[in-house]
């Protein structure tokens, strides 16, 4: 288990990956939901009799690409529980994160 002596030889090391680890989910969450302030208008315009444009279409298209590109967060924090799960879980982002990295000839 070379993670375990990673951590007994070098545990500075890993409380500073995990903090860095943190800061750049924590960016990750607030540009996305920083793009979709927009979006409980758009979606109110039918309920008060208004039709959505082509653009206000494509618009509403790409909040909603945002928002599941969130939405393992929100169900993280949804759990109860989940709070305490926010470690494992920015552990396993970053692992599939650097798998994306090397490629699909990596993982075999």
């Amino acid at each position: 288990m070379p993670t375990l002596r990673f951590l007994a030889a070098r545990p500075g090391a890993f409380l500073r990956s995990l903090r860095d680890l943190t800061a750049r989910e924590q960016q990750f969450l607030i540009e996305e939901i920083s793009q979709v302030r927009g979006l409980m208008p758009l979606l109110m315009k039918p309920r008060n009799g208004e039709r959505w444009t082509r653009e206000e279409k494509r618009e509403l298209k790409a909040h909603l690409r945002r928002l599941s590109s969130i939405s393992r967060y929100l169900v993280v924090l949804a759990v109860p529980g989940g709070l305490l799960l926010l470690p494992a879980f920015a552990w396993w982002l970053d692992r599939r994160r650097s798998r994306e990295r090397t490629g699909p000839s990596a993982r075999r």
